[in-house]
């Protein structure tokens, strides 16, 4: 223990090291711990030289007694600052005397502190820090929904009726033309104008001769044109209106007389005196009758179709409404 203590005073040798705080501290320790040695040695001879005072028998007893306190004092000194370096000492230490027990604090007077004082102090590990490379985060955005266009329902065509009363219209004036050549033959009978015999042969005339097939169709365009304005009209129309009709097919007959002539052969007298001796003509008032006849039978049927188209055409209108106030629906096929 003494050799160690009495080689804490012996320059500490040039370090190979670049010199740190730690080392810094290191010194300043050594030193601070050569000081107090030197102060003990100090106190040491103080003590011998009071001794040998006192056994001389000094009589200078002042000059004993501020040596024997002045010895008192290095020792206390030397005793304070050697053992105690808590921090209740240093409180209480003087200035001066604080700052070097810092300083012997700050060296740490043990001798594990001091043996290991020589050997190099290990630089504080640093820690490397490594870049973490982090992938790129892809995130999958869904598409952006795309608007549906919902197209309304278009509203319900109106189903009419003319298509079907000009197909009624059809048999119609095939029944005028019957019924208008057998009234024809029978007023012939009637008038003697040809017998039984000769009835086939003035049917055939009938059948070639432009008469029978103007008025004919007079009749059929007249009921047409009635058909076209009724449409869907209740039969009560047909029997109010189909006097017209019946007018027509009177006109009619004097036109086919005109063409049977022919007018285009004729002078305005002849001409004159042929549409005024048929304006009473038994066959003329027979074309009226069978024309307001047909008009009303046959105005029947296309009444009974027109009130069918009537129905349909509520049932669609109403289920239109229905799909507009039900709104748009989402069909997945």
């Amino acid at each position: 223990m003494t050799d160690d203590m009495s080689r804490l005073g012996e320059p500490v040798g040039e370090p190979t090291e670049e010199v740190t705080p730690v080392d810094d501290v290191i010194v300043r320790a050594q030193e601070g711990l050569a000081e107090a040695h030197a102060a003990g040695a100090d106190a040491g001879i103080a003590d011998a030289a009071a001794l040998s005072v006192t056994n001389s028998g000094a009589t200078n007893d002042g000059v004993a007694t501020t040596d024997a306190a002045a010895t008192d004092e290095d020792h206390a000194f030397a005793a304070r600052y050697a053992g105690f370096t808590n921090d209740e000492v240093l409180a209480e230490a003087p200035g001066a005397e604080q700052a070097e027990a810092m300083q012997v604090e700050a060296a740490a007077p043990t001798v594990d502190a001091v043996v290991t004082a020589s050997e190099p102090v290990a630089a504080p590990a640093v820690e490397a820090v490594v870049p973490v490379i982090v992938a790129p985060v892809v995130v999958e955005t869904s598409a952006a929904p795309q608007p549906i266009f919902v197209q309304a329902p278009l509203p319900p065509t109106p189903r009419g009726n003319r298509g079907v009363g000009a197909l009624i219209g059809l048999l119609a004036a095939v029944s005028f033309a019957v019924l208008y050549l057998a009234a024809y033959l029978g007023l012939g009978l009637l008038s003697g104008e040809f017998t039984f015999g000769t009835i086939g042969a003035a049917a055939q005339g009938a059948l070639t001769s432009m008469w029978l097939w103007v008025t004919t169709a007079v009749f059929y365009l007249a009921f047409l044109l009635f058909v076209a304005i009724a449409n869907r009209a209740r039969w009560g129309i047909y029997v109010i209106l189909g006097i017209l009709v019946g007018v027509a097919s009177y006109g009619g007959h004097l036109v086919g007389q005109l063409f049977q002539a022919p007018f285009w052969s004729l002078t305005a007298s002849q001409g004159v005196a042929l549409v005024e001796a048929q304006l009473v003509a038994p066959l003329a008032f027979i074309a009226f009758v069978i024309g307001r006849e047909l008009t009303i039978w046959f105005g029947a049927w296309v009444a009974m179709h027109g009130r069918r188209a009537t129905e349909y055409n509520r049932e669609a209108l109403l289920e239109y409404e229905r799909t507009l106030e039900a709104g748009p629906t989402l069909t997945r096929e």
